[in-house]
């Protein structure tokens, strides 16, 4: 989902998107894909703790890869934006 090579231009798009198609609050789905480590996993997770997220994981066929769907209501598309910033960070994670 993100382009490496400019996160900023990404970003402002995809506020921009989020501006038009969007009412908020809405119940929003973030989706990422993460080597299959426990730690991984939880650093995920540790982002979207303590705020009503319904969080589903499912491991690849071969294991190596696990998806993480992650729902919840968010207030702005500036709330949507800094929680894939912060996941970003985490290094292996995929956004979809």
């Amino acid at each position: 989902m993100e382009d490496k090579n400019n996160p900023d231009e990404f970003y402002k798009k995809l506020k921009g998107q989020l501006e038009d198609t969007t009412t908020f609050p809405t119940s929003y789905m973030y989706k990422f894909i993460v080597p299959t480590s426990e730690a991984r996993i939880e650093e995920v997770m540790a982002i979207f703790d303590n705020l009503g997220a319904i969080i589903d994981t499912k491991k690849s066929k071969t294991g190596k890869y696990t998806s993480i769907t992650i729902q919840l209501v968010m207030q702005d598309a500036d709330s949507i934006i800094l929680k894939y910033k912060e996941v970003s960070k985490i290094d292996g994670v995929i956004s979809l």
